[in-house]
This record gives C-alpha cells, sequence and structure tokens, in this order.
C-alpha cells in the first residue's frame, strides 16, 4: 500500500475522500470550468544552443576527413583487403600488399606517350637465333624512347644453338651498364617448345609446303609470349623480328605519332649488286582485292593463303611495292593483311580479345590473321609505304649456287692470269727482252739510213763534171734541184730533197732499163723511167716499172727499208729486221 502524504495548503485530496468535494481526479472543481492552464503538458526543456553548435560543428569535421580520406588515401591504399577473406580468416596479420588496383582507362596509348610515360611491352619471339643477338641487343640500346619505360619479353622456342645462354649474357651486360639511361624496365624470358619441325633455312622456312603449319605454330608462340607478359600497365605493344638490319633509331615514336591501333612500315632487304641491290621482303602487309576474296571462297574451311606464292594469285596491292625513296614516310595506307616483322599496336587491341589465330580465320592465320581480326573488330588497321625498314640479307639456294659459280669463274680466271705471267717471265727468262733488242735495232738502222746521204752526197760531187753520150756513169746531185749528169737530152730530172740513197739511170739518150748505177738522191726520178711514174714522194729505183715503189716515208714510218737492186722489203717487226731479201 503506497503512503499517503498531507501538506498543508496542498491541492491534492486523497482519492477516495468522500467527504472532500471533489471530483474523481483528486483536483477541486474550481470556479472556472473552462480553465485548463493549471492542467497541460508542460514538455522538456529544449537543448541549449552551445550544445546544439558543438554537435553541428562535430558533425561537419566527420564529413570533411571522409572526404579527404577519400580522394587522397583511398586510391593509394590497399583499402579492398578489407573486404578480402583473410578479414575472416584466423591468420594474424592481413597482407594488404599483395592487392593491386589499376585505372586501364589511363593505359588506351596517345600520340605523344613519350611525355605520357606510357609503358611499352617489347615481345621478340626467337629461335636458333644466336648470330643475330648482338646486332639485335645494338639496336635496342639505340632507341630513342625512354628505355625505363620499355620492358622486354622473348620467348625462346625450339632452339638448338645457344640463343639462351648468348640472351641472357647480353641482357646482364646491358642492365648493368654504367649509364642508368640504357637500363630497360621489366624483362621477361620465357621458354616453350611447340614442337616446330621446319628448319631455319631460307628455303625450308619460305617454301610454300610448310608455310601453313608453320605460321599456326608461329601463331602459338605469340599468343603464349603476349599472355603470359602483357601487364595492365602496358600501354603499346611492340613486336620485332630479331634479323632487322637496319630501322630509324626513332621507329618507336615515328609510328606511335600517328595514333593508329595497328601500324606498320615497310620492309625491304638488300641484294648484292648481281642480283639488283635491294627488294621487297615483307609481302604480308597488303589490301584486300576481289580476286582473293573470290578464291577465298573456293578453298577449304582449314586452308590458309599466302602471299607471294605463285600457287595463290590474289593480285593484290602490296605495301612493300608501293614504295618510293622519295615519298613522305607518313603517307599512310589503310590495310588488311600486315606483316610480323615490325608492328606495333595498342595494347587495348589485345584487352579487347584480338589475338594472332592459330587456325584459319577468314582463309588467313598469324599476324596476316590478325591484322583481318583487327579489322573484324572495328580497329584501324595502316600501313606507311615510304618508311622503310631493312631485313637481313639471306640468300636462297639458288642464289648461294649462283655465288659459288662466280666464285669459280674469278677462281679459274686468276688462276689463267697467273699462269700467263709465269709463261712471259720463262720466256724473258729464256730468250732475253726481244723488246729491248728491238729498240737496240731499230736505232741502229735509223743511224745507218741518216749516215747513206752524207755518203751518197761525196759520191755525186764527184761525178758531177764528166758526162758524156750513151756511157753510164755514176753521177748523182749533192744538193737539192742539180741535173743528173750524163743523162741525154731531156733525160734530166731535177733532184728531189735528199735523205735516202737510191740507184739512179745513166744510160745516155733515155735508154729504158739499163745500166744502172748508185746516184742521185731520194726524189729524183731515173732514167728510163716512163715521165710520172712515180707517186708524189715516192722514190722509184732504175729500172722498176712506174708505181712499183710505194712511198716509204709516209706509208711506212718508223720501219727499217732495206733497198736492194730491183726489190724492196719492208721489216714489220723485230725479228724481220735483219732479214733482207737479195
Amino acid at each position: 500500500m503506497l503512503p499517503s502524504y498531507a501538506a498543508s495548503g496542498s491541492k491534492v485530496t486523497p482519492r477516495h475522500n468522500a467527504a472532500a468535494a471533489s471530483f474523481s481526479n483528486g483536483y477541486p472543481r474550481s470556479s472556472n470550468t473552462l480553465e485548463f492552464s493549471p492542467h497541460r503538458f508542460q514538455p522538456r526543456n529544449s537543448p541549449p544552443s552551445l550544445r546544439r553548435r558543438r554537435k553541428l560543428l562535430t558533425r561537419l569535421a566527420i564529413v570533411v576527413v571522409l572526404v579527404l580520406f577519400g580522394v587522397f588515401v583511398w586510391p593509394a591504399a590497399p583499402v579492398l583487403s578489407l573486404f578480402s577473406l583473410n578479414l575472416f580468416s584466423s591468420g594474424d596479420y592481413i597482407d594488404l600488399e599483395t592487392v593491386r588496383y589499376y585505372d586501364l582507362s589511363n593505359v588506351q596509348g596517345t600520340a605523344r606517350g613519350w611525355e605520357r610515360e606510357e609503358r611499352i611491352l617489347l615481345c621478340v619471339p626467337l629461335r636458333d637465333a644466336e648470330p643475330h643477338l648482338p646486332m639485335f641487343f645494338s639496336h635496342l640500346r639505340n632507341f630513342t624512347y625512354p628505355h625505363h619505360l620499355i620492358d622486354l619479353a622473348f620467348l625462346v622456342s625450339d632452339s638448338k644453338d645457344r640463343t639462351l645462354e648468348m640472351l641472357v649474357k647480353n641482357l646482364e651486360t646491358i642492365q648493368a651498364d654504367t649509364d642508368p639511361t640504357e637500363h630497360f624496365g621489366e624483362i621477361s624470358i620465357l621458354e616453350k617448345d611447340f614442337g616446330q619441325k621446319v628448319n631455319q633455312d631460307v628455303e625450308s622456312r619460305h617454301g610454300f609446303a610448310a608455310q601453313a603449319s608453320r605460321r599456326k605454330l608461329m601463331a602459338q608462340a605469340r599468343n603464349w609470349l603476349l599472355s603470359a607478359s602483357l601487364r595492365p600497365y602496358h600501354s603499346w605493344v611492340y613486336w620485332r623480328d630479331v634479323d632487322v638490319e637496319t630501322a630509324p633509331f626513332t621507329i618507336l615514336e615515328d609510328l606511335m605519332r600517328h595514333n593508329k591501333d595497328v601500324i606498320v612500315p615497310n620492309v625491304w632487304r638488300p641484294l648484292p649488286d648481281w642480283l639488283g641491290g635491294e627488294q621487297p621482303y615483307d609481302l604480308n602487309s597488303w589490301q584486300e582485292s576481289e580476286t582473293a576474296l573470290t578464291l577465298a571462297d573456293t578453298l577449304d574451311e582449314d586452308a590458309v593463303i599466302v602471299e607471294g606464292y605463285a600457287e595463290y594469285a590474289t593480285w593484290r596491292p602490296h605495301l612493300a611495292y608501293l614504295r618510293d625513296p622519295y615519298g613522305d614516310p607518313d603517307m599512310e595506307m589503310e590495310i588488311d593483311g600486315v606483316g610480323g616483322v615490325s608492328i606495333l599496336a595498342k595494347a587495348l587491341v589485345f584487352r579487347h580479345g584480338v589475338h594472332f589465330p592459330a587456325f584459319s580465320f577468314e582463309k588467313h592465320a598469324e599476324t596476316e590473321g590478325f591484322g583481318k581480326m583487327s579489322k573484324r573488330m572495328g580497329f584501324s588497321v595502316v600501313g606507311l609505304p615510304h618508311y622503310t625498314i631493312w631485313h637481313l640479307y639471306e640468300p636462297s639456294l639458288d642464289d648461294i649456287r649462283h655465288m659459288e659459280e662466280m666464285e669459280a669463274e674469278r677462281i679459274a680466271r686468276e688462276q689463267e692470269e697467273k699462269e700467263k705471267a709465269e709463261k712471259a717471265e720463262r720466256m724473258k727468262k729464256t730468250f732475253g727482252d726481244a723488246g729491248g733488242q728491238w729498240e737496240k735495232d731499230k736505232a741502229a738502222l735509223q743511224d745507218i739510213v741518216i749516215e747513206e746521204p752524207a755518203v751518197a752526197a761525196g759520191a755525186g760531187a764527184a761525178a758531177g763534171g764528166a758526162g758524156g753520150a750513151g756511157a753510164a756513169a755514176p753521177g748523182a746531185a749533192g744538193a737539192a734541184g742539180a741535173p743528173v749528169a750524163g743523162a741525154a737530152a731531156g733525160g734530166a730530172a731535177p733532184a728531189g730533197a735528199a735523205g735516202a740513197a737510191v740507184p739512179a739511170a745513166g744510160a745516155a739518150g733515155g735508154a729504158g732499163a739499163g745500166d744502172a748505177a748508185p746516184g742521185a738522191a731520194a726524189g729524183a726520178p731515173g732514167a728510163g723511167a716512163p715521165a710520172g711514174g712515180a707517186p708524189a714522194g715516192g722514190v722509184p729505183a732504175a729500172g722498176v716499172p712506174a708505181g712499183g715503189v710505194a712511198a716509204l716515208d709516209a706509208a711506212v714510218p718508223n720501219k727499217a727499208v732495206p733497198v736492194v737492186g730491183e726489190k724492196v722489203v719492208i721489216a714489220e717487226n723485230a725479228q724481220d729486221a735483219g732479214k733482207v731479201v737479195l
């Protein structure tokens, strides 16, 4: 039972007090029955304004801290690990370092990737490439694209030489360079054999029979290399053959500037001069043609069309054949198939699912199938017909055979020249120097010819005073223009210029071939010779028919000319100079 309290002056009366003139609610009746003010409900007092202000500031501070955390801390912190299963595991700690966050919208690839520090994955398939690795690494060193933004990925497959050992050695050398700008980024070396049975010689690799199977296996190798090495932070993928001989150092920037999804340069190769000097090499970059599409419809489902072979006449426009050495290197050409020597592609192309088909995709495989698939998925595929790189020259069997024939001809020619020289040397030792002896004999004969006019002049002077009719006497003019003594009237003729002793006629009365006597100077017609019988400058001998002697001084220069009686012998060489026919 609750206690009852009574107080003086209290308005509260016992509830069940019958004596009290009150209502059942315990309060006395008021004179004013409509007055409710003493009976209304009084609410709790409201909090003070200072307390409300403090709560508001606290809430604002919490919101600001959350916003700052979400902007600056959240993207870099491995907060997502809080939602991993490790949160509920019984481990002692949560390993937050295993979680990585990548924003793929930042790796789309742009035209000036070197300024935005876009990373490139350089993929290189290798097979029996030991001889080419030094040349390849010299190209790597010469790249002008920042080396720390280039990640290298190598796939060594089905090799029988020391490709792997040489690869590791060259990589260690370049990464240990004292110049830090020479160091490359992440390097991956993969090993995987695909059972490639085609040899690496030119005839086997480029033979038509091996093309379909070989390219399908090469497509598998490329896909393995790409899938194992492509990272979320790569913006570009560059495929490069190890046997490229010459290429611009700025090739990465040059191709990237076009900002195309897939782009390739023109590829030629140098040739020896006897083969033309140069030749298109990569014929896998081409535009589609109606003839090729018609041909594809006639082939089996698994057939693979390969370019550059007479078995498949596609009549496609090839990028290689459109090259102009003086053309604009930035000129672009839309193509459908691409060659695999040098390909620059955006990484997003592969992330969308484009790959190198190891099967017949639209009757093509490997790089040509890659170009077809890229076009099918709406990506841009272009080639640069006037931007050329040069592949290493690899002679075919026909070239090797021709070079062996040329080498045999050269050796035979050198042997023949050597034998001729030895024979001449033996003749010189056996018979002496014939040329020197000929010069000596020639000089002696010239001295004789010079001395004889003086002797003839003296003889003519001795006989100058003698005259007579019909008697033959030696007579000669000592000087030019003197008449011949002893000749009958009309038989005299002016003497020519002295130069060679010739016989002159002394018969009287202009008799014919009579007694001949030595006498007149050169150019004087002898007695008995018909007038005008001797040609200009000629020296007719006595008793010789007119015109029987040629102009010796003019027709036979520098020859020894012995004159004997009625017969003249011209010595043509050193051996005949001493032979005089009487």
